[in-house]
């Protein structure tokens, strides 16, 4: 895999419909991510495909919001948006296994997203996008333990 895509699984005690409606409500996202602290919807959105929400994301260095498109909405089995009209794609997957379901949280770093960041960082676009790429694959793990313990002690 390459460092501009990653993904994880945990198994968590749970049906696939209960993860879904969990990570498919947006609004909970900061309460498991470690750099994304909230999350809303736009006016009459949910979690369908189409719909727009913010989020907001925090580091030590800076805070900043993105604009995000659910992409897929299959009820227990994918929910997955994108960020910036493709810069980058988040989802997560749903698959029933003995004791309960496999979760696997999955990040792409897209090619509108890599032009995009050499537009607008120029000579320091790699080392943007090697930021975002660390930060993501230190944060997927963290964020699955996060849901699973929620999920478990719901």
């Amino acid at each position: 895999m390459s460092d501009l895509s990653y993904a994880e699984s945990v198994v968590a005690a749970c049906p696939p419909d209960t993860l879904y409606d969990m990570v498919s409500d947006v609004t909970r996202m900061g309460e498991w991510s470690p750099i994304c602290r909230a999350c809303w919807w736009d006016e009459g959105g949910g979690p369908r495909a189409g719909a727009w929400f913010t989020g907001r994301n925090e580091t030590p260095e800076r805070t900043w919001e993105t604009r995000s498109q659910v992409v897929t909405a299959e009820r227990g089995r994918e929910f997955a948006w994108e960020v910036n009209n493709g810069f980058v794609r988040w989802s997560y997957t749903f698959a029933p296994v003995d004791g309960g379901t496999e979760l696997t949280e999955s990040w792409d770093f897209l090619p509108a997203g890599i032009a995009g960041f050499h537009g607008r960082y120029g000579d320091e676009a790699e080392a943007q996008i090697e930021a975002r790429s660390t930060a993501a694959h230190q944060g997927i793990p963290v964020t699955l333990a996060a849901i699973k313990k929620a999920a478990e002690s719901a």
